[in-house]
């Protein structure tokens, strides 16, 4: 099953309200069953179930998160999205817990069948805190 462009655009659309809403279950249902999933630190998760396993804990500890769509690049015919965002919410750095932070990047999303098969997610190496560009501390 191939999405159009539009069906593209709607399953973000709900995509990015699951996420504004916090809400894991809802998350969770834009995925197939066999999604590949590389953080920003290279580490991979195989399988839904998986993914929502390591993501629990990020929903339950960083609730106070949201993601703001840049820009988004549509590719219907090879069923990619380049997805630019930004992410406020606060610092888990040290020295800066709890404080205000932004930081930014792109993900690579593959669909298949409908869902998000791949989603690559990559991160500058830099974040915002009190007006101020800081290292990512790895």
């Amino acid at each position: 099953m191939k999405l159009t462009r539009n069906e593209i655009k709607q399953l973000l659309r709900g995509w990015n309200h699951a996420w504004a809403r916090h809400d894991l279950d809802l998350v969770m249902t834009f995925f197939h069953d066999d999604i590949f999933f590389e953080n920003w630190t290279g580490a991979c998760i195989k399988g839904v179930k998986a993914l929502r396993k390591a993501w629990e804990p990020w929903f339950i500890n960083h609730g106070n998160f949201r993601f703001l769509e840049q820009e988004t690049f549509i590719d219907e015919q090879h069923q990619k999205v380049l997805y630019r965002w930004v992410l406020e919410w606060p610092s888990t750095e040290p020295g800066f817990e709890d404080k205000p932070e932004i930081r930014k990047g792109v993900d690579v999303i593959h669909f298949q069948d409908g869902k998000i098969i791949n989603k690559l997610t990559y991160t500058k190496t830099t974040i915002e805190i009190d007006d101020k560009r800081l290292p990512l501390h790895l």
